[in-house]
């Protein structure tokens, strides 16, 4: 703080002979008129300075000002032809301030008087006035504080106020690094109370503020749209992957934590803020993508035993609305689908049912086939190996030709020859009409057995290929509820890209 004597050389003189004429017989306890009805008028002007602070959460506003009040004191007038030409005092005056922690309020400083008697006070002030704070447009809110300056002694007829420019003036204004200062415009009030008749004059400054978004847009509001982004690519993540409800749990944890951060800083009310109703809906539509994620899992996992696709769900899901999402199996183009394969047809078999398992009758029947077989078989083979010498010859005397039993069927390279021999030797215990008998019934005996064999393998080739073909019907029937719960997730993706985008761009259109 620096002092500068305002008057100099003969000047000095005057001045302290000028003080102790005017402050002789002076007083502070009545009003400056000569008049006691007449109505002393004071003109206000505001100098703002700096926001020190503005408190939203309490709903305070700190601001250094600078106050100027001008007056006429009938009692502090002069000639100034008598005092040296001197027409100003005091004999002290301000250059600067510096404000501290103490300095809380106004401060007592000196004025400047006038030889006409008017006197102009200039004084610093820091203040801190209640600011109602709306934080629906939160962080693209803009404030307005009002700052009332009157009397609460004097009413309208004993002193009135005026303003002495239309708005505040904010030449030395220094910027504030939150809050942006659109004006600070003035206007004067006359109010009435119900306790008293006489009015009461104000002159109120509306401070406009709006606030320097890019902190929280940088800070807050980009990281909750990326996040926000995030949720939708859930549903293209793999449903064999395990991680779709988890990526779900872990971006709506993001969007909690942020909307924690914002809740400490805005005040209690009920206007709820325009970034909270943000964080609000991109929290229900990830819970509700969450959810939809869970059941389309369920789909997905459908297992062996689940009904099939209903006509319906194949005709709008796995047609039409594969097309609109894109998503088309290996073949398969945007302009034409793949047609379906049709199912062949089971084959209708009188000895087995469809999965396989061999009806009472046709076992029962079999049953019987062989074991009336089995007797004459057992008993031709015995009789045909007693024709045949160690040697691979039928009869007593060896050949050349190979004969045998081999699975329960007779074969010879020379049937003839071999028949030929078998019936030369009749000295052997059998006519040759007896070994004649013999040959064509072991005949017999083998196309019977091979007649039983073929039914056989073909019961068991059947059974194998329905086994087969309930494998691929299934196999269908559960590939079909995997595309139909591919097509939803796609589907549901690009339903909440669309909604995340336009809530994006519905908040960021508020900045500009």
């Amino acid at each position: 703080m620096r002092f500068i004597p305002a008057c100099w050389g003969a000047h000095g003189k005057y001045a302290q002979k000028l003080l102790n004429d005017l402050f002789a017989n002076y007083t502070s306890a009545l009003r400056p008129v000569e008049d006691t009805d007449e109505i002393l008028n004071v003109t206000l002007q505001i100098t703002l300075s700096q926001i020190i602070d503005m408190d939203e959460r309490n709903q305070i506003l700190t601001a250094y000002l600078w106050i100027r009040q001008v007056w006429i004191d009938s009692h502090l007038t002069w000639n100034k032809d008598d005092y040296d030409g001197l027409d100003t005092i005091p004999e002290f005056f301000f250059t600067g301030l510096i404000a501290d922690d103490k300095f809380t309020g106004s401060m007592e400083t000196n004025v400047v008087i006038q030889y006409d008697g008017q006197i102009m006070w200039d004084s610093p002030a820091i203040t801190k006035s209640s600011c109602k704070v709306d934080v629906s447009f939160f962080p693209f809110d803009a404030q307005q504080c009002r700052l009332t300056f009157g009397s609460w002694t004097y009413n309208g007829n004993q002193l009135d106020i005026h303003n002495a420019l239309d708005s505040a003036d904010l030449a030395d204004f220094v910027e504030n690094v939150e809050w942006e200062v659109l004006g600070m415009p003035a206007k004067r009030n006359i109010v009435l109370y119900g306790c008293c008749a006489d009015p009461y004059p104000d002159v109120t400054y509306t401070l406009k503020l709006r606030r320097r978004a890019s902190f929280y847009i940088f800070n807050m509001l980009i990281p909750c749209v990326m996040i926000s982004f995030l949720a939708p690519l859930g549903f293209y993540l793999p449903a064999d992957s395990g991680e779709k409800v988890s990526l779900g749990v872990t971006v709506l944890l993001a969007l909690t934590v942020f909307q924690l951060l914002v809740a400490e800083s805005m005040p209690p009310s009920e206007n709820v803020p325009l970034i909270g109703k943000y964080y609000i809906a991109t929290m229900t539509m990830i819970t509700a993508s969450t959810a939809l994620t869970i059941f389309i899992m369920n789909i997905h996992h459908c297992g062996p035993g689940a009904k099939p696709v209903p006509k319906w769900a194949k005709k709008l899901i796995l047609q039409y609305m594969a097309r609109i999402c894109f998503v088309y199996e290996v073949g398969e183009n945007c302009l034409s689908a793949q047609p379906e394969k049709p199912e062949p047809p089971p084959q209708k078999s009188t000895n087995w049912t469809m999965n396989g398992q061999a009806k009472t009758d046709d076992l029962q029947k079999g049953q019987r086939c062989q074991d009336c077989m089995s007797p004459r078989i057992y008993e031709d083979k015995e009789e045909s190996e007693q024709l045949v010498s160690p040697s691979g010859s039928m009869g007593k005397n060896p050949t050349n030709h190979y004969s045998t039993w081999k699975n329960g069927m007779f074969l010879s390279l020379d049937q003839g020859e071999s028949i030929d021999s078998a019936r030369g030797a009749g000295g052997g215990g059998r006519g040759g009409g007896g070994d004649e008998g013999g040959v064509r019934g072991t005949e017999m005996v083998c196309k019977a057995q091979r007649t039983c064999d073929h039914e056989q393998l073909l019961r068991n080739v059947e059974y194998v290929a329905n086994c087969y073909r309930d494998q691929r019907a299934t196999q269908r029937r559960t590939g079909e509820w995997k595309k139909v719960a591919k097509v939803m997730d796609r589907f549901f993706m690009w339903i909440f890209f669309i909604m995340v985008f336009f809530m994006s761009l519905l908040i960021m259109s508020k900045a500009i």
